[in-house]
């Protein structure tokens, strides 16, 4: 059985990813765009960059998050100096962190799917005098709907698994930091390892009902297309 502080360890972490999704949609919508069809030839450095927490170990990610948060850090210092507190062991350096940590896997998606879509709807929307913004929402969005739920899925899917990020950046504060991960580690540690099959198994199955989705409505999508 889930005790107080497991429903809440589970609360928290669903609302980090939920937010994480919400914000990584809104910043990699443009970003993805731009990166489908920008002709500038140096685009492949961002591309490093974004795909970097593919490979980067999550500790070492949320070693250097920790050290650009903290007190000394420079953003840490520069959030200080406006009369804010450092963003390290908060719920808000846990959103920070997941956006960076999951980044890669909501912008290639979309990117991947912008880049198989070409302009060519744009073009024929533009001869029907629609605008730049009209015909994106109008046009683009529809068209894109599998890569949007595939990105979706997968940047929750992936902020609901974090530990090494949400170690090191966010510490174990119960309510405030204190994630499903976290829990089930330190379930582990204290040998409840009834209370951490539990929550292991719930996020195996919501994991794998998330991937269902993703693939099942691809294959639909498709279907329609056809």
């Amino acid at each position: 059985m889930l005790n107080a502080a497991d429903l809440t360890a589970l609360s928290l972490t669903l609302q980090l990813a939920a937010i994480t999704t919400g914000i990584l949609l809104l910043i990699g919508t443009p970003l993805a765009w731009w990166l489908a069809h920008s002709r500038w030839r140096f685009r492949f450095i961002l591309e490093t960059c974004i795909a970097l927490p593919l490979v980067l170990p999550p500790t070492v990610l949320g070693f250097y998050l920790l050290q650009m948060l903290g007190p000394r850090g420079w953003l840490g210092s520069l959030i200080h100096d406006f009369g804010g507190e450092p963003l390290a062991f908060t719920f808000e350096g846990l959103l920070f962190g997941s956006v960076i940590y999951s980044l890669p896997f909501v912008v290639q998606p979309l990117q991947d799917t912008f880049q198989s879509m070409g302009r060519r709807p744009l073009e024929i929307a533009a001869t029907l005098r629609a605008g730049p913004i009209d015909s994106f929402f109008n046009v683009v969005i529809p068209m894109a709907r599998a890569g949007y739920i595939t990105a979706a899925m997968l940047g929750f899917a992936h902020t609901l698994g974090e530990f090494g990020v949400v170690l090191m950046l966010g510490g174990n504060i119960p309510g405030e930091t204190r994630v499903l991960s976290i829990a089930i580690y330190d379930h582990v540690e204290r040998l409840e390892y009834a209370q951490a099959h539990v929550l292991a198994g719930g996020m195996l199955l919501l994991s794998f009902c998330l991937l269902l989705t993703v693939y099942s409505l691809r294959g639909r999508l498709r279907l329609v297309r056809l």
